[in-house]
């Protein structure tokens, strides 16, 4: 059994996102993964933008969550910020975008359909 993930912890991320082993995941963003279920694709994980760094626009299969842990967010919603939780229902859609770079805690309960992927 893995340790529990502790929000104090997270909150903590920003100063020590280097000790971390990020993955490429979109252009200009990285993934962490910190869960990931295979059988209902389901994925807990930290993802770190670079100033500037957009996903294009997509379909939530399943509930999203979002917690800014740094810096900030936006989509046609407006602006999240540190501190900020996000919930996007099945059946949504949004294009992200982070014009200063942002660090978010992202859990999936499904994939993500990518529009310009289709």
């Amino acid at each position: 059994m893995t340790q529990p993930i502790r929000i104090a912890d997270l909150l903590t991320i920003a100063s020590r996102q280097d000790q971390l082993p990020w993955e490429p995941f979109r252009p200009g963003i990285e993934i962490y993964p910190l869960y990931q279920n295979p059988e209902t694709r389901s994925q807990t994980a930290l993802l770190r933008y670079q100033p500037g760094a957009t996903v294009p626009s997509h379909e939530h299969l399943g509930a999203e969550h979002i917690i800014v842990l740094s810096g900030s967010q936006r989509d046609h919603h407006g602006e999240y910020t540190a501190g900020t939780l996000a919930i996007n229902p099945p059946g949504s859609d949004h294009q992200v975008s982070s014009p200063e770079g942002c660090i978010v805690l992202i859990i999936w309960e499904k994939p993500v359909l990518i529009y310009e992927e289709q």
